[in-house]
């Protein structure tokens, strides 16, 4: 048995050690947002938060997880009031939507680091992970937007 910390629950699974984070969300906890895409670390569809950092988790075991917190995009906001997920809505991102769980968690993780960050900031954090509709200028636009949300909730209204 193997004990993980996922979206603020304590969650046992019987799998093995080595086995990849993705697959251990996916298959053994039906936490089906976050992508499989690559399984090489190339493209960031599986990208997660541990302890609140961008993880790739098609190549992180869970043996690798012991007493660290899994944040998926199914953890983040229950009813998508993130400042992340409202502004990802508002400025509608997604064309194709594969990568978006990626795209916002890294940018969740950007902008607890980086509450006000610029056009580059937001290059090097999200360069990461690949949009293949290229949707980049609306992720930037959306980032912007949500830094604006969470400093002044009132006033960054759509």
């Amino acid at each position: 048995m193997v004990r993980l910390n996922v979206n603020g629950e304590n969650r046992e699974l019987d799998m093995a050690p080595d086995t990849p984070l993705l697959w251990a969300l996916r298959d053994g906890l039906q936490l089906t947002g976050t992508k499989y895409s690559c399984g090489i670390a190339v493209c960031g569809a599986c990208l997660v938060l541990v302890d609140g950092k961008p993880v790739r988790s098609c190549v992180t075991p869970i043996s690798a997880l012991a007493n660290k917190k899994i944040t998926t995009i199914e953890g983040l906001s229950p009813d998508r009031s993130h400042p992340v997920q409202q502004a990802w809505i508002d400025e509608e991102v997604p064309q194709c939507g594969y990568c978006q769980s990626g795209q916002i968690l890294a940018a969740t993780a950007l902008l607890q680091q980086n509450p006000k960050p610029t056009d580059a900031d937001i290059d090097t954090a999200l360069g990461e992970v690949l949009c293949r509709c290229g949707t980049y200028p609306r992720i930037r636009k959306a980032i912007k937007k949500a830094a604006a949300l969470a400093s002044h909730p009132a006033k960054a209204g759509g």
